[in-house]
């Protein structure tokens, strides 16, 4: 068996054990790389007021961003390409979204500080540990509160809030609060928004 120095490991296509091998190809992590200095030294430093600075720099990498959008510096958007928000969205200071599979933030919804929405897993009963990416849909007046976390493929139907601290991997039903470890339906939310 061949040693390497740690710092000098790395993901190698052809390797027989997938777990050697490398999910994105070199494009996308170029692309990634990119992106993360450009947010390093053009917004995470700047003053919270400047939401428009970081959306500017946001479409720049692809996002679909719309109005009045409220972006901290100090949140991670991990594919800027891969997100969309409608009108009146708030990501606040800390979340993270790790959105491989796309995410898309309805109008009026807020994520809240140090919030985590992961749009990726592994097949765990696979030998290869598959990747599996899947898109999070945030629909209108959704609030996922601080510390919260919203797995692969959740769908947040209108209104519905995820309390903090809470691990959501189901769809949440609209105008429904929940809350725990996995989150489960605690009460019912005033719909003040009628279809």
């Amino acid at each position: 068996m061949q040693k390497t120095l740690p710092m000098l490991n790395r993901h190698d296509i052809n390797n027989a054990d997938p777990y050697t091998r490398p999910v994105f190809n070199k494009m996308d992590k170029l692309r990634r790389f990119c992106w993360g200095i450009a947010w390093t030294f053009l917004c995470r430093w700047t003053p919270n007021p400047m939401h428009g600075w970081r959306i500017g720099v946001l479409r720049l990498f692809g996002a679909s961003i719309g109005h009045t959008n409220f972006i901290y510096p100090k949140c991670k958007i991990w594919a800027p390409w891969l997100l969309k928000t409608d009108d009146v969205v708030t990501i606040a200071s800390g979340v993270e979204i790790y959105n491989p599979g796309g995410i898309f933030l309805g109008h009026h919804s807020i994520i809240s500080q140090d919030a985590y929405l992961c749009g990726t897993t592994h097949d765990y009963n696979s030998q290869d540990f598959t990747y599996i990416a899947k898109k999070i849909i945030v629909e209108p007046y959704v609030w996922i509160c601080a510390k919260a976390i919203v797995l692969p493929g959740v769908h947040c139907f209108e209104g519905s809030v995820l309390g903090a601290g809470s691990v959501m991997s189901k769809n949440m039903d609209s105008w429904t609060v929940y809350g725990g470890n996995p989150a489960t339906a605690i009460r019912k939310r005033n719909a003040f928004i009628k279809n």
